[in-house]
């Protein structure tokens, strides 16, 4: 029997388990854990069947099964605390959560690949060394899209929240994205995490794609990022999409409970559903959104980032304060703020126009700081973006 389950394949005739086209080795024990769990899925596999199936009813120690758990995790890309492949229900026993496709005979081919949609990813060095992750797509006018906390790679690519709008912008362009340090593919750790290091890890990336001049989208704590790096080489940015950012984090604005409470929420509940911290994620980040976009937002987090490194992240974005280069910015400039966006207020978005010479803003009326393909603004707001992208495509 073959099971499918996200980017992976079991095979119990073979007795092989693969990751895309890539064999994953795993002892004959948590081979068979794996099956038990896919054969049974989504059900519930309770401990007594677990032990009997396994271990043929001999009698084990918590400590055998909870190394065999943890090991069959590791070999599909989850762990104890995301849980976001096989979920324990405390004395109740496991299940695999993810959806799982299940055939007779040899595993099927991949899918064809759709030549527009189809991603390289490959590493850059960043100036002090740090692995960052990129990906390209398509062909055209180069586009940088700058990576943000939420960030990975793949995921991003399938994800119904940032999927949508990763095609449209690809759309007769080549759009390269990274994951930011400490995020998604790239190194896992900060190294330092100054605000100048995220911006070498921009020009790191661009230096890699082999980008002379070319346009940039940015969201969120990009946005600084990308304002900086326009200040550090106008020659190379063409034009820039600033969407829902800031100039200042809260740190730089005397607001420091907000960032100690924020910061609280993340170690206490990052990527853990049915937290505090993904009640504030529901309400603060996609207030109007679908379920399936919510939980892929809840996806997203367990693949971005640890809660450490999301935490310091966090802390990193507060001591942001780019006011004093905003004159330097010398290419076209659109910036975009939805109105009830209660990460960053659109008062931020206010001083970028009023300071970038030439910026145009506008505003759109929705409380989504993650503008996502089922809030009613979304068509609009990326129609407005591929027309001021082909804006300069035309000027050339």
């Amino acid at each position: 029997m073959i099971y499918a389950f996200g980017d992976y394949t079991l095979d119990t005739g073979a007795h092989v388990l693969c990751h895309g086209a890539r064999d994953v080795h795993v002892e004959p024990q948590v081979f068979d854990l794996l099956a038990l769990l896919a054969a049974r899925a989504p059900e519930l596999v309770s401990y007594d069947d677990l032990v009997a199936e396994i271990w043929q009813g001999r009698i084990v120690s918590d400590a055998t099964i909870a190394a065999r758990v943890s090991a069959a995790r590791a070999a599909v890309g989850d762990d104890g605390r995301r849980q976001s492949v096989i979920r324990t229900h405390t004395k109740r026993g496991l299940q695999l959560v993810l959806p799982v496709a299940s055939s007779h005979g040899a595993a099927p081919p991949p899918p064809a690949a759709d030549a527009g949609t189809t991603q390289t990813i490959r590493y850059a060095r960043s100036r002090d060394g740090t692995a960052i992750a990129w990906a390209e797509t398509g062909e055209g006018p180069p586009l940088l899209r700058g990576g943000h906390w939420l960030n990975h790679l793949e995921h991003d690519w399938k994800s119904p929240v940032f999927g949508p709008l990763l095609k449209r912008l690809g759309n007769g362009r080549r759009l390269i994205r990274y994951d930011p340090r400490g995020t998604g593919m790239s190194e896992r750790r900060l190294n330092g995490g100054r605000f100048e290091s995220f911006v070498d890890d921009m020009e790191a990336v661009a230096d890699a794609a082999g980008l002379d001049r070319f346009a940039i989208y940015a969201i969120s704590q990009s946005v600084p990022i990308a304002l900086a790096f326009a200040a550090r080489h106008p020659e190379r940015v063409s034009r820039m999409i600033l969407n829902n950012g800031l100039v200042r984090g809260e740190l730089a604005r005397g607001e420091a409970g907000k960032t100690e409470a924020f910061t609280a929420l993340i170690r206490a509940g990052w990527g853990v559903p049915g937290s505090g911290f993904m009640q504030a994620v529901a309400t603060i980040f996609m207030p109007l959104s679908t379920r399936e976009e919510l939980e892929s937002l809840v996806e997203t987090q367990l693949v971005s980032a640890t809660p450490d490194v999301a935490a310091e992240l966090r802390a990193r974005i507060a001591e942001i304060d780019v006011t004093d280069i905003l004159d330097r910015i010398a290419c076209p400039v659109l910036v975009c703020h939805a109105s009830g966006d209660a990460v960053q207020s659109p008062e931020q978005s206010k001083q970028i126009a009023a300071h970038v010479p030439g910026a145009r803003l506008s505003f759109v009326d929705t409380p989504n700081h993650v503008v996502c393909p089922s809030d009613p603004v979304w068509e609009d707001c990326v129609s407005s973006f591929e027309a001021f992208l082909d804006e300069g495509h035309r000027s050339v």
